[in-house]
């Protein structure tokens, strides 16, 4: 059982890692939040913003500020589902003789970038589901683990974009939030430029360690919630399905469906996380509400009607966020 001090220290090092990681890193405060608040929850990170906004200059920096082994999967039409796993290669023994060896892919590394996952082929990206939902790879009937702790953390462009292949649902559930970049501000450009473009470079430094990682992970799962809590957050996920008993008339009339158990866990999780990074071991009904659009956007679907009427899911989210009662009953 971790104490309150144990709690004290994790809050410390990963506001020192944050701080390590705004050195260099502008104007994108969410995208480095989640990412710390799934690495804590053991989960895996969709970043979704136009180009050149920083989505993989943030993930290089993460790995570098928290010592972990990085590989980068550049996502194009052509890219085959043995570049990512590896593949078994002939080689010649010392002896003469022939064996298959297995050459490992990219994706086995502890911090994976998969850069504009949706430019590959739907194939190409179903090839990610094993390792991200089981973290095991499967290769000619060989089940190999991954390392540990590992993370996907995928960056796309928007999919209205040409050339881009929207991700499938099954996929899409398997990341724990899916955060949106916005364009920087006028002052974030300024201190940009300065950054990156001035004569001094900004040198980083590693503030944790694999082993470090690994022990606020399980602190993480053993953040208190109360019952009350848990209450709050079942009903927010029912109330995401049409078919509800107690669905308001947005939800019926604009979303094809809404999220299921695993949203459930990654609402939890990540507001385990959250109350970790705020100084607490025990969730409070903010933690939930400030993680719930990104976990929940990109698990809800809206209908013909509701995408018609320009609306989104973030939309129909922060209405429930006004409506769903906060009375801790089920």
């Amino acid at each position: 059982m971790y104490t309150a001090q144990d709690y004290e220290q994790l809050q410390q090092r990963m506001q020192a890692v944050r701080d390590e990681i705004n050195r260099f890193i502008v104007g994108q405060d969410e995208a480095i939040d989640f990412t710390l608040y799934s690495m804590l929850a053991g989960g895996h990170v969709l970043l979704e913003g136009l180009p050149g906004l920083g989505k993989t200059m943030l993930i290089r920096t993460v790995a570098e500020v928290m010592d972990l082994s990085f590989s980068r999967i550049q996502f194009t039409p052509d890219l085959m589902p043995a570049d990512i796993t590896g593949t078994s290669m002939i080689e010649r023994d010392s002896e003469g003789r022939q064996r298959f060896v297995f050459q490992e892919g990219p994706i086995f590394s502890q911090i994976v970038l998969a850069d504009e996952i949706n430019r590959a082929t739907p194939k190409t990206q179903s090839a990610l589901l094993e390792a991200m939902g089981e973290k095991t790879v499967t290769v000619l009937g060989d089940t190999k683990p991954m390392r540990s702790p590992f993370f996907v953390l995928a960056t796309q462009n928007p999919i209205e974009m040409e050339g881009t292949y929207p991700l499938p649902e099954a996929q899409m559930d398997r990341f724990l939030c899916k955060v949106q970049l916005p364009y920087p501000t006028k002052q974030a450009l300024v201190e940009i430029m300065k950054r990156t473009t001035g004569a001094q470079e900004v040198q980083l430094t590693k503030k944790m360690d694999t082993e470090v990682l690994v022990q606020a992970q399980q602190m993480t799962r053993e953040v208190m919630i109360a019952d009350e809590m848990l209450a709050y957050a079942v009903n927010l996920i029912s109330a995401t399905h049409p078919q509800a008993e107690d669905a308001i008339a947005e939800v019926k009339q604009l979303v094809l469906y809404g999220s299921g158990p695993r949203g459930l866990q990654s609402l939890i999780k990540l507001a385990k996380a959250r109350a970790i990074m705020n100084g607490r071991f025990h969730v409070a009904i903010g933690d939930i509400k400030a993680v719930a659009l990104p976990v929940l956007r990109h698990r809800m679907m809206l209908n013909y009607e509701g995408e018609a009427l320009g609306h989104t899911a973030d939309d129909i989210l922060r209405i429930l966020l006004e409506r769903v009662p906060q009375d801790g009953k089920l």
